[in-house]
């Protein structure tokens, strides 16, 4: 799973793009249609994210391997990290190019979908190791191959006058679908196959539901470019010389990932095995936890937005909000109680809702070229998957150089974070 300020990213890339294929006027109603069923997809799909990464993949682990749940943790999220970061591109220029009946995008969303859905019913039966991964990679690659066809239903479908309304719907979706995926996955901490079941369940209805309500194009008779693989790899790369800005926001993208992952993908070995709760009260506290930040995520988020616009800043918001972050991350050091943790989920949510407001404005603002926008985005979202990818490797190896002291987990986290914040200064074309 990529962070969600990627999958911003990602949206926003799609919304980038200065070539737009002919976009066939539908009625209002067909719209709104379109429209709920893409926030409803969004939603299902970081329902599903948030539930299995955060609670269920962690707590399967602990079942099966106590003593080394927070190294296998580690070792399964770093390799279908590294699995998953090219496949949203991949899937993408793939679906491009595909011809059929139903349209370029409806066989790669089935396939995702249903295929992520029955891989998340079953990753419940896995009794080993070996087996928990490979079920965990498969998810994550077919639930990523439904994701990237599901942002291109935008460019394909939506009008421009209407994809701000389609942001917004989506982004919502993220946002409830990532709270509510946490609290039922939480609720259901004791029945762990049922919570999976239900997960892979509702990605499949939501998946086939999505293609039949809003049928694609045929276009079997449409012509079909060849893909020049190494030109499209190529294309990642962009030369920090000539566009240092670009590269210094990569860097505070990349650090403040790497920081701030730390403690999200920990959270319930941090309530259980440091803040000291047992397994009913650890699934009640990450379902609050969730659901505080919620709240405060989004009204950060809200404000942080319009008062950047109204003063045409960017950097000061951007480096502000890192510096909170890296303070917030020390109340559960000095405060390890479950009260403690509720005052940091909150206050941890103002300050990354501010920063992600302004930074992904800031992003937009640094790019190399209008003209390759969705590409260069691309680029940023590797500064996002990447410290997903090492996060869990350098947090194990921490706590086992400290014998599972999760303190030194909250300092390496908050250093990160504050590190981040010092490549936003030099920084020359944004205020």
């Amino acid at each position: 799973m990529t962070d969600p300020t990627a999958q911003n990213e990602t949206l926003s890339a799609v919304h980038a793009q200065n070539e737009q294929p002919t976009i066939m006027p539908i009625s209002k109603r067909r719209r709104n249609v379109l429209l709920g069923s893409l926030g409803a997809g969004y939603m299902s799909l970081f329902m599903t994210y948030a539930g299995l990464v955060a609670v269920l993949l962690p707590q399967q682990l602990r079942l099966l391997d106590p003593a080394n749940a927070v190294n296998n943790l580690a070792l399964v999220t770093s390799i279908s990290a590294f699995a998953t970061i090219f496949v949203q591109p991949i899937v993408g220029a793939l679906s491009d190019r595909t011809r059929t009946k139903f349209g370029r995008r409806a066989p790669w969303l089935l396939l995702g979908g249903i295929g992520g859905g029955l891989c998340t019913i079953a990753i419940q039966f896995a009794q080993s190791l070996f087996w928990i991964a490979f079920a965990w990679v498969c998810i994550q690659v077919l639930l990523n191959a439904f994701q990237g066809p599901l942002s291109a239903i935008i460019s394909d479908r939506v009008e421009s006058k209407d994809r701000g309304l389609a942001s917004g719907l989506t982004g919502a979706g993220m946002s409830v679908g990532g709270t509510v995926g946490v609290i039922v996955a939480g609720q259901l901490l004791s029945q762990i196959g049922v919570a999976y079941t239900f997960f892979g369940a509702l990605v499949i209805v939501v998946c086939i539901l999505f293609v039949i309500v809003n049928p694609g194009r045929p276009n079997q008779g449409e012509p079909v470019d060849k893909i020049n693989w190494l030109q499209f790899f190529k294309s990642f790369i962009v030369d920090p010389r000539k566009h240092p800005d670009f590269g210094w926001a990569f860097l505070g993208r990349f650090f403040m990932i790497l920081g701030y992952q730390a403690i999200t993908n920990y959270q319930l070995y941090i309530i259980t095995d440091y803040i000291g709760a047992d397994d009913k009260t650890a699934g009640n506290v990450v379902s609050i936890l969730s659901l505080i930040q919620l709240v405060t995520v989004t009204a950060s988020t809200v404000i942080a937005g319009r008062l950047s616009d109204k003063f045409n800043r960017r950097k000061i918001f951007v480096g502000v909000a890192s510096l909170f972050i890296g303070g917030f991350i020390l109340i559960p050091l000095l405060w390890p109680t479950i009260p403690g943790m509720y005052v940091y989920s909150a206050m941890l949510g103002l300050g990354y809702g501010t920063y992600t407001s302004v930074d992904m404005a800031m992003m937009v603002d640094v790019l190399p070229s209008g003209e390759d926008a969705a590409k260069d985005l691309g680029v940023l979202n590797i500064a996002s998957n990447i410290p997903q990818m090492l996060t869990p490797l350098f947090a194990a190896g921490l706590l086992s150089l400290f014998a599972g002291n999760y303190q030194v987990l909250f300092i390496y986290s908050a250093a990160s974070v504050v590190f981040s914040a010092i490549f936003v200064l030099p920084i020359k074309s944004v205020k």
